[in-house]
Parts: C-alpha cells; structure tokens; sequence
C-alpha cells in the first residue's frame, strides 16, 4: 500500500510540474496585431502598406451637380443647340461624381519616391442632338433614344460616350496619373505654366478665360528645383494635342454660313511634332505667392489641299506669358484671400482661352428690328490662306477672385475674367476686304461694320456653406459677355445650328447666365 500511494504521488507531482513547465512557454496575453500601422513621415491620413516601407493616402469626393441654362459641363450656352437658346436648348444639366485619389510614398537615397493617381466616374445628362424635325432622329447623344426616322420606331445611341448619359452606365475619367522622383514629375498632371489654383481662382465656373487650365491633367516630362526659403523653377515639355491646339485654320475655305457658326474656315492641324515647351518661377511666403510661366507652342499645319503636292505653310512658333499673385492675411478676415492672374499670347490661343472655356461662339438672342440676333467670333492660334504662310492671333486677357470668409461654415467669393482675342492682316482681309467692306463675310448685304476681333468678359458669384466639416453646398452664378466687332444685318440662309430659319438676323452683341447647385463630400 505505500509503495502504490508513493507510484501515485510520484506521478501526480511528475504532472505538475510537466503542466508547468509548458505553461511558462506560453504568454499570459497574446500581443495585439498590427494590422495597419500609422505613416506620420509625410502628413495626417497616410499608413503603412503591410509589410512594406512605402506610405498610402486614399481620398476622394462625392459630387451632385445641377446646372441651370448650360449644357453637358458647367459652361455657358455658347454654340449649336445650347447656343441657339430655342426649344431643342438644355435648360438644365445633371452630374454625379465619385472621385478616387491614390497617393503613396516611399523614403530613398534620392528623396521621396512619390506615385499619385486621380479618376472619375461621372454620369451627366447627354446632350440634345436632335434635330427638332418629325423625319429626324430626337436623342440625348449617349442615352437610348427614340428614332422616328422610319416607320418602325428603333432605340439608337445606346453605346457609351463623352457625355455619359446611359441610364445606367456612365463613363471612367483619369485627371491624374505621374512618378515623382527626385525633382522629376513624369505622367499626367496639372501643367508647370497653370497657377495653382488653376481655372479657379475662387470659383466652380469651369469656362472661365484670361488663363491657362489644366486641372484634368496634361501628360508631361517636368523637372522643379527647390532653391528654398520659398524659391523654386520647373522646367518641362508637355503634351500638345489634347489641352493646346486652339486649331490652325485654312481660310480660303471659308463661307459666311461657316463664319455665323464661329467657323473662319477648315481646320489644318498637321501630326505632332514637338511638345510645348515651359518654364515656371514661384515664390511661395506666408503673404501668399508670385508666380512667373512662359510657354512656347510649335503650330503644324498639314497640307494646303488633300495630298502631299498642294504643299504647305511653314511651322510657326507661338509663345505665352502668365503672371500670377496670390495675397493672403489681408485685413478683411481670417482665410481671406485675392487671387488674380494675367496672360498674353501670340499663335498659343489655349493659354488664354483655357481648354475647358473654348474659343469658338456662335450665341442667338432677341431682337427689335429683326427675326433674332446673333453673336459669333473664334480665336485659333494661326489662319492662313492656300500660297500664304501662318498669321498667328494675338491674345491677352486676365482673371481673379476675393473670398471673404463670413464664419468657419460660410464663405463668398467675387470673381471675373476677361479675354480679348485680335487678328492680323491676312485674317481681316480675307473675311472683311482691305477696307473692312469686303471680303467673304463684309461684303454681305446688310452688314455695316465688320472685324473678327472680339472680347469675352465674365463676371461670377459664389457662396458656400459647410455645416459640418467635408461637406458643402454651393450655389454659383456666372454671367459672360460676347463683344463682338460685327454690326449691321444678315439675311441667313443656312446656319449650322438646327432649328435657325432663314431670316435677318442683327449682328449685335449677347450674354448668357449659368447657375451651379452642388453638394460635395469629401472623404
């Protein structure tokens, strides 16, 4: 009996301290993972990508649009249906938007690696392309449409376009996509000659002119040095094709059917050859910032008729200069600021009349003393003529805006622009005759004055408020002015707009109001 209680015991004790012994391998608490470990290397909202050294940010918005008296983007009724201002006129358009940016960053011998991409899905209103005729075709250009065109009704237009507006589709936009790598920016994005506030120097009116604006993105090879104390210079070679051809017009095609539709002639635009070429100065102090930009725009025309042996203009150079200021802590209030800008441009149209803003206007209006009115005019970088060389058009033009701030969750901005574009020798000769009586479109019956020069002058109000923070409402109201050089009467017979009858028409000058409603929620 005491040699089974001893075994018993022995085994017991040899179990306890066997159990202990695999105890003391175990934590009394397991260590929590990290799955995502704060970057605080590069600002608020970066992290670690796992098991990586490199940083990733995420941001974005949500976006509602609805704009009154405008058509597919936030602009004026300027051309075709929107600027015939009739019953095949949009008098509302609609957008939603979700925007997603990617920012990553890793540290390196050569300073920070930097990746950024920006892209867009949009659905907007399509654009009335109808014809206002029962044997024609009425759509909205990308959203299934009736066509009465035959006896048997049809849907047409069903495929994706520009303009977005499948009713359940919608259309991917890519604003920016660039390698940043020590001093270098390579891929798409916003252009070393823009200000940095781009088309907005305190507004969400998108054809605003009297600057350059890229704020989509423009494909570029750039190089910026940082001299400190605020100082640095960007050089860099952009792409041409998609921002900066404002068109190089052949104008012995010219017809006064064409000329009433903001069309001096054919479009010749050659291949590229050579990308613009910028250079940019910056001071950035805590009063605010100046900067200098000058660009140089290479204008290739293709050939005087359909085939190599019509022969063609020699290439033309054209440049720009942009200043622009920025004014902060000034007295009225706390975020208060004046931004303006200012331009001028020889054969480089699109770094005045900016990309989003066009430089084409064929306007109607009311008259007393005929059928309607109508307004015209177009800013190209060059015209010519079969035999002659490239004139280039002369520009100039400027814009800015106040933001006052009322309270944290209510501010108002003031905001204008201007632009003026002038032709030269060639170009008014050929429209107007030498003595402003001739011509394709002076020696019309009717017309008293003619002069392709014109001047486009706007002027914009915008309030916003944001009840909590990353939210706001904005209402924005924005009027522009045609100053049109042209007077007198013109019997139409033809027009490039549906819907225009045959008719005299008075030459005067119009106006157009858009407002903006939008709801934003930036994340």
């Amino acid at each position: 009996m005491k040699l089974t209680k001893g075994l018993l015991l022995g085994s017991v004790v040899g179990l306890v301290a066997v159990g202990g012994a695999r105890a003391a391998d175990l934590p009394l608490k397991a260590k929590p993972v990290e799955y995502v470990k704060i970057c605080s290397l590069y600002g608020a909202g970066f992290f670690y990508i796992p098991g990586t050294d490199t940083c990733i940010k995420l941001g974005g918005y949500l976006r509602v649009d609805l704009a009154l008296n405008t058509n597919s983007d936030y602009n004026g009724q300027f051309t075709s249906a929107n600027g015939a201002r009739n019953r095949l006129t949009n008098y509302y358009t609609m957008r939603a938007r979700e925007d997603l940016n990617i920012d990553t960053r890793t540290a390196s011998e050569y300073g920070v690696i930097r990746t950024f991409f920006d892209g867009v899905f949009s659905w907007t209103t399509g654009n009335y392309s109808g014809s206002g005729s029962s044997t024609g075709s009425t759509v909205y250009s990308g959203n299934l449409g009736l066509n009465t065109s035959g006896t048997t009704a049809s849907l047409v237009g069903s495929s994706v376009n520009g303009t977005d507006g499948n009713t359940s589709a919608g259309s991917l936009g890519v604003y920016y996509a660039f390698i940043q790598f020590a001093g270098f920016t390579m891929g798409k994005a916003v252009s070393q000659f823009d200000a940095p506030w781009t088309n907005y120097p305190g507004n969400n009116y998108d054809g605003l002119v009297g600057g350059s604006g890229t704020v989509t993105g423009v494909t570029q090879l750039a190089y910026t040095a940082d001299f400190g104390q605020g100082v640095t210079a960007a050089l860099s070679v952009e792409d041409a094709t998609a921002y900066y051809q404002a068109g190089n017009i052949n104008m012995s095609g010219a017809s006064s059917a064409g000329i009433l539709g903001g069309s001096y002639g054919s479009n010749d635009t050659g291949g590229s050859r050579s990308p613009n070429l910028t250079a940019m100065v910056r001071v950035d102090q805590a009063w605010g910032l100046f900067q200098a930009s000058v660009a140089a725009h290479d204008n290739h025309v293709a050939y005087y008729g359909a085939t190599e042996t019509t022969g063609h203009p020699d290439d033309k150079w054209g440049w720009a200069i942009q200043l622009a200021l920025s004014i902060k802590n000034i007295p009225t209030g706390p975020g208060d600021v004046i931004n303006i800008s200012g331009v001028y441009t020889d054969g480089a149209t699109r770094y005045n009349f900016q990309n989003l803003a066009g430089s084409s206007y064929s306007m109607f209006g009311s008259s007393s003393s005929a059928y309607g009115s109508i307004g015209f005019a177009s800013a190209p970088d060059t015209v010519f003529v079969t035999g002659s060389q490239q004139e280039t058009v002369k520009t100039w033009g400027f814009r800015g805006a106040y933001t006052h701030n009322w309270n944290p969750s209510w501010n108002t901005a003031l905001y204008g622009a201007y632009a003026q574009a002038q032709y030269g020798t060639l170009a008014k000769t050929t429209i107007c005759g030498a003595n402003g009586n001739g011509g394709v479109f002076g020696s019309l019956a009717g017309v008293t004055g003619c002069n392709p020069d014109f001047a486009i002058g706007q002027l914009g109000i915008i309030t916003r408020w944001t009840p909590v923070k990353n939210l706001t409402f904005s209402a924005d109201l924005a009027w522009t002015h045609l100053d049109q050089k042209y007077s007198g009467t013109v019997n139409a017979s033809a027009f490039g707009v549906q819907g225009k009858p045959a008719a005299t028409y008075e030459l005067k000058d119009q106006d157009t109001l858009t407002l903006l409603l939008r709801a934003q929620r930036n994340w």
